[in-house]
């Protein structure tokens, strides 16, 4: 059934995107930007300079109490002991039989209090386990969902950009700091983004985040929408839960293998070391015309998760399941896209990279 607009969620800066032309449409229960003055544009200017996205969507779980490394040891894929105080982790959060129900940034505020991100789709889930998992544990879950507006300024430019506009040193990549942006104090600003560029992503009060916005757009950035951060996460094979991530599928046959630690006995954790995948998700280029989207059969076994025409390769793209004996970077294959064959190659991670 159609969600109408008036059921939406919008975030802080729904006003600012109206003023500046966005087409909006409905995501994960919210009204956002897919495009401004159009998503080629916009990704270009965020491979070339600097682009700013509204990802206020997001959503966000603080974990507090002398438990609360334990607890998250508990749950997340990843080593949070490795978390360093002012630090970031990308993890999965797993299910029993080891599917992924998320994909998810952590960050060590203090030594017993955590900022967990997660995708806007999922975050009412994402909360309810983390709630339902706590019992045993010394620790306090608290929704932070309404308590945060989130923009990510990306692009080469962009540090330098953000810099102008705060009181104090940027973190480095996968670090945090609190600073105070463009007059708005207490910005948690993350070296962390999802576009393979640098930059940082700033979490900030929502009645600050108008304030931010403004001086960043009036500092030289482009603003851009859902379109351009797909397109950008694609080239550099950055998961989108949904589409290559999901709770039929484990993390090993997703690639992600690097961020599951299974001898930290987190949930899933068993089922992940005793599984055997038969598939891999691999990324792929369309080698003749047309483009893959996701549902498209691959021919033989398979399917594409992810497909759109890459901006700065000015050919298709995706990424796609496979059988493992079709994963190799350099294998054709074919895809059925509407009943048209496509053929395209496996490529290695990622597809775009400043060198090529």
């Amino acid at each position: 059934m159609a969600v109408g607009t008036d059921t939406l969620k919008r975030t802080p800066l729904f006003d600012r995107h109206v003023a500046a032309g966005a087409k909006l449409v409905p995501f994960a229960g919210w009204e956002m930007p897919v495009q401004y003055t159009g998503i080629k544009p916009e990704h270009l200017a965020v491979r070339e300079r600097v682009g700013i996205f509204d990802v206020s969507h997001m959503g966000e779980i603080e974990t507090t109490g002398p438990d609360a490394e334990a607890f998250l040891q508990r749950i997340l894929s990843n080593d949070v002991t490795k978390i360093a105080e002012h630090g970031a982790q990308y993890s999965v959060l797993t299910n029993e039989q080891g599917g992924v129900l998320d994909d998810l940034f952590t960050y060590r505020l203090d030594r017993d209090r955590f900022l967990t991100v997660t995708n806007a789709s999922n975050h009412e889930k994402d909360l309810n386990w983390f709630l339902k998992h706590a019992q045993g544990f010394d620790v306090t879950i608290h929704d932070r969902l309404h308590d945060y507006a989130m923009l990510a300024v990306q692009g080469p430019e962009a540090r330098a950009l953000v810099a102008e506009l705060a009181d104090g040193e940027l973190p480095k990549r996968f670090r945090t700091t609190t600073l105070t942006v463009a007059g708005a104090p207490g910005v948690l600003v993350c070296g962390t983004g999802y576009t393979g560029e640098d930059g940082v992503e700033l979490l900030v009060a929502p009645q600050h985040a108008t304030k931010i916005w403004d001086a960043v757009v009036a500092a030289g950035a482009t603003p851009a929408g859902l379109g351009a951060r797909d397109t950008l996460r694609l080239e550099v094979c950055f998961h989108l839960y949904g589409n290559d991530l999901m709770e039929s599928r484990g993390p090993l046959e997703a690639g992600l293998g690097w961020c599951v630690k299974t001898d930290t006995g987190f949930i899933g954790a068993e089922a992940i070391a005793n599984s055997t995948p038969t598939e891999k998700l691999v990324p792929f280029v369309i080698t003749g015309p047309g483009i893959a989207r996701q549902g498209n059969p691959v021919i033989g076994g398979g399917v594409v998760t992810s497909g759109t025409l890459s901006p700065s390769l000015d050919r298709g793209i995706g990424m796609a399941y496979v059988p493992l004996e079709k994963s190799e970077p350099g294998t054709p294959i074919e895809i059925d896209v509407r009943g048209r064959t496509r053929t395209a190659e496996v490529r290695a991670k990622p597809l775009y990279s400043k060198e090529n």
